[in-house]
Parts: C-alpha cells; structure tokens; sequence
C-alpha cells in the first residue's frame, strides 16, 4: 500500500520526463517516465538502507547518456539531480544534497562499527586477562616452590658461612620437591620435572666432585651454560621443536619455537657469564645477595622481554 508519492518532473531536449518516488511501510519505489511511459523502476526496502537511486537512459537523439538520480535531502523530502554524460544540467532543489539520508545512515552505521570493534577489543582484552590470571594459577606453586629454594640457600649460607653446606641444602631440597612431586596434583617443577631432575642430579655432583666455596659460586656459571648449550643446540638444529613446546603451554599467547628457544639459550649464556663475573671480581657477600636477590629479577625481566619478541603475534 502506498502511504505517499513524490513527483518530480523535467524536461530535456523537448522530451518530457517525470519522477515518481512512492514508499510504503516496508520499501519504497523510484519510477522514471518518459513522456508518459515507465522506462525504469527501482524498488529499495528499508531494511538495504536509504541509499540514492539512480536511472540511467538514453537520451532522445541517442549519444548522450542521461542518470537521473533520486534521494532524500532531509528526512522527510525527496529531490533528483539529473546528469548528462556526467555533468548536472538539472537539480530539483539545487541547494540541497540528495545524498543527505545516506550519508547519515551510513554515519551510524560507522559508529556503530566502531562501537562493536571497540566491544571486541574489550573482549580479547578480558579474554587475555582470564588467560593470564589462568596461567599464574598454573605457574603460581612452581615459582613460589623456585624461590623458596633460593631463600633457604640463602639462609643456610648466611648462617653457616659455608657455600657449600648451602649447596648440599639446595640440591637436597630440589631433589625432596621431585619426590613430592609424585604425590601431588599442583605443578612444583614448572612442567620440566625431567630436565629439572637431571640438572639437579649435575648440580649436586658438581658440588660433591669440587669441595670449593669458589667453585660453588661458580655452580651456576657451568649449569647456565650446559643449560644453554642444549637449549641452543635444540634451537639451531631441532627448529626449537622440544623446548619451544614445552614452553609455550606455560605462556599468555603461542610463540615462535625456533627464535624463543635460542633467544633463551643467548640468555642462559649471558647470565653465566654475569654470575662467572661477579663471583670472581667481588666479595662473596656480594655474590650471594646478587644469587639470592638480582639474579633471578634479570633473569625474569629478560624472560618476559624474549617472550613479546618471540610471540607469533608480534
């Protein structure tokens, strides 16, 4: 049913045209004629927006191609613009712009874009929250179990004056947190029991083999670099696939095996060469504060570091 009617006439080269744009409650209808004939019909629904339409027909004599153009310049009025070959020769209502409506919907519909992809980055945002508050619960009990060993290595140094007592302890304590290990379900060894136990089996040799509190401090320089040896040599030459998969579980987001894993082999070399430094060329004191306090501070702040330069997103 139709509600209204808009007629908007023109005359071209002694041709009589006519416009007559009507709407009802759900489309609305745009229809050119030409001296009384219909020679073309348009029909829009509501729901495809409020766009401008336009009817193209030859004009009488045949070379010149009219586009007789139909829109609403407010909400409630409609108007045509009439082309020949491109260049206005007619316009209803010249100082207005047929293009109005569809240029405001299409405004809204922008906003409203925008405040969707806005919604959405706040929900990738709430999602990566979950994600890592996820993550730190898994984590959580395998770090606090890492510096409580550093703690307890600490405190029996300090009060027996003796590196390798404290040594002895560490080792000790390590291997007692693979025990327990088996018979609990919260994660203690940060998800490397296997190369933590061997590691730890290295390191209370290496203790036994060298009764030297000097060589205890340097403990940590010889395990850095047989860490990074095999982590460098699983990244240069195994493309990081053992490492770099047993890593990523444990992270925010998915990284790239390969870079990850030399990145942290390039890491573990440098801190070696930092502990072999400080252990040589300042006091003992000094050393076990660096041990207890800074090392493991460096050590997560390059990590962390290594893991936005690694992510598969970056």
């Amino acid at each position: 049913m139709r509600l209204w009617t808009y007629e908007r006439p023109f005359q071209h080269k002694d041709t009589n045209y006519e416009v007559k744009f009507f709407f009802s409650f759900t489309a609305c209808t745009s229809q050119l004629y030409c001296n009384g004939s219909l020679v073309d019909e348009h029909t829009c629904r509501f729901s495809e927006g409020a766009k401008a339409t336009a009817h193209k027909l030859q004009a009488k004599d045949q070379n010149d191609e009219l586009t007789v153009c139909v829109g609403y310049y407010n909400w409630l009025s409609v108007g045509i613009e009439v082309h020949e070959n491109d260049a206005l020769i007619y316009a209803s209502h010249p100082s207005e712009d047929i293009y109005f409506a569809e240029k405001k919907l299409g405004s809204l519909e922008s906003e409203s874009e925008a405040v969707e992809a806005d919604k959405a980055v706040e929900a990738d945002k709430a999602v990566e929250k979950a994600q890592h508050s996820q993550k730190w619960q898994q984590n959580k009990h395998s770090i606090f179990a890492d510096i409580a060993l550093g703690v307890a290595f600490f405190i029996v140094a300090k009060v027996t004056g003796d590196l390798r007592i404290a040594a002895f302890t560490g080792v000790a304590l390590g291997l007692g947190l693979v025990v327990i290990q088996r018979f609990v379900k919260v994660d203690l060894l940060g998800g490397f029991a296997i190369f933590g136990t061997i590691m730890l089996l290295i390191s209370a040799l290496f203790s036994l083999a060298f009764q030297s509190e000097y060589l205890v401090q340097l403990n940590g320089t010889f395990m850095g670099l047989l860490g990074a040896s095999i982590l460098l040599a699983d990244g240069i030459f195994r493309q990081g696939r053992y490492f770099g998969a047993r890593f990523e579980p444990y992270l925010s987001s998915p990284i790239k095996h390969q870079h990850f894993v030399i990145g942290l082999g390039v890491i573990s070399a440098c801190m070696s060469g930092v502990n072999y430094g400080v252990a040589t060329y300042l006091s003992e004191d000094v050393w076990l504060n660096y041990k207890t306090f800074y090392d493991t501070v460096i050590y997560i702040v390059l990590f962390l570091l290594l893991t936005r330069l690694a992510s598969a997103k970056h």
